[in-house]
């Protein structure tokens, strides 16, 4: 697969602009939200008490930090023009599969290891259904969330499996020495590269924005669709996974109900930090600053004493703000540019209307 080829199908991202690059860098959806998480904070820092101290970022990064684990995968589907919803029951699955391996008397990185890999499996009966069976990702993995809940809730029932190690338990929430920076952020550091390489970076990452903007485009490129597609839903469940053990071990009890209603967080995210949800369009920098913007206005407003209801309406509102402000800018920019174009064109008619004045040359009399 040609890098020409994968360039004549690759989004907006990848065609010559006429805009200057320093237009294109600073005014972009990633950027606003970055602009609005500092907004978000500073105002936070000097109006909400307590804010500013130390345990506050810390526990802030602790809250979002499962968040941040599924949004890299979570951005590089969408962009393809999929979705998954049964992220959170993966977390939730995983995290059963985790305690009761543990219970069952195997070593804590073997029991890791096998939620991580039940994890992926659940991701491939999710792209394996998307690309072979060609049902859509939003009732697939609609049903698969209710599956893998299932499945969890139907392993331990209403008990949970505690008492885990306390030194596995204090590496899910201890900070990086001389920081209030969770140690956990460094898995997240690693991830982080190897996913920004993958989509901004490799042929792989150029295939995912093609199939956004055109499978068939994509696949006349040389694109592998399906295979594209199947290693991204495998990716989002082992990364759910992952992050179901360290909400096992952050919360020190697995649960079936764990993580009930994270995928609302996680696609708010996503398509706040600037991913089309029609696919084609994205950047991880602007994911991530949106995980970081809900989650510091989640964390002000609790400590403002406002009550999670009013929390998720908030959270929701920015949802379907991030769904609907794209289609209408672009409705606005449309009439603008048409408004413009009239006023050119009557202008232009007015001037060709317009008589042209024509200069007679007097004779100038002498006298002799």
């Amino acid at each position: 697969m040609s890098d020409a080829a994968l360039t004549s199908a690759a989004p907006r991202g990848y065609r010559h602009h006429s805009k200057p690059l320093w237009r294109r860098a600073l005014f972009t959806r990633e950027i606003a939200v970055f602009a609005a998480l500092v907004a978000v904070y500073v105002v936070a820092v000097f109006s909400v008490p307590n804010f500013a101290a130390p345990i506050t970022i810390t526990y802030l990064l602790l809250d979002v930090a499962a968040i941040l684990f599924i949004a890299l995968p979570m951005t590089m589907i969408i962009i393809t023009g999929e979705i998954d919803l049964s992220v959170a029951s993966v977390v939730g699955l995983s995290s059963v599969v985790f305690g009761t391996m543990y219970q069952a008397g195997l070593p804590i990185p073997l029991a890791i290891a096998v939620a991580i890999v039940v994890g992926a499996v659940a991701g491939f009966i999710n792209g394996f259904l998307v690309t072979v069976m060609r049902l859509p990702s939003l009732a697939v993995t609609i049903g698969t969330l209710a599956l893998f809940r299932g499945l969890a809730v139907g392993l331990l029932g209403t008990t949970a499996v505690t008492g885990f190690p306390a030194t596995w338990s204090d590496l899910a929430t201890s900070t990086i020495p001389g920081t209030p920076i969770p140690s956990v952020m460094i898995l997240f550091g690693a991830l982080t590269i190897v996913f920004v390489w993958l989509l901004h970076g490799s042929s792989f990452g150029r295939g995912v924005f093609a199939i956004g903007q055109s499978s068939e485009a994509a696949r006349f490129s040389g694109v592998s669709v399906e295979r594209t597609k199947l290693i991204l839903f495998v990716l989002s469940g082992t990364v759910a996974a992952l992050a179901g053990v360290y909400y096992t071990l952050r919360y020190g009890s697995a649960r079936g109900d764990n993580a009930t209603g994270l995928e609302l967080g996680v696609i708010a995210a996503v398509l706040l930090g600037g991913v089309s949800i029609f696919g084609g369009r994205g950047a991880l920098h602007g994911v991530i600053a949106a995980v970081l913007l809900i989650g510091t206005l989640a964390s002000a407003l609790r400590l403002a004493n406002v009550t999670s209801d009013v929390i998720n309406i908030i959270t929701g509102t920015l949802l379907v703000a991030s769904v609907v402000s794209p289609s209408f800018f672009a409705w606005v920019h449309e009439h603008w540019t048409r408004s413009r174009g009239r006023r050119a064109r009557a202008a232009a008619a007015h001037t060709d209307a317009t008589p042209a004045t024509t200069q007679v040359d007097v004779p100038t009399s002498h006298n002799h």
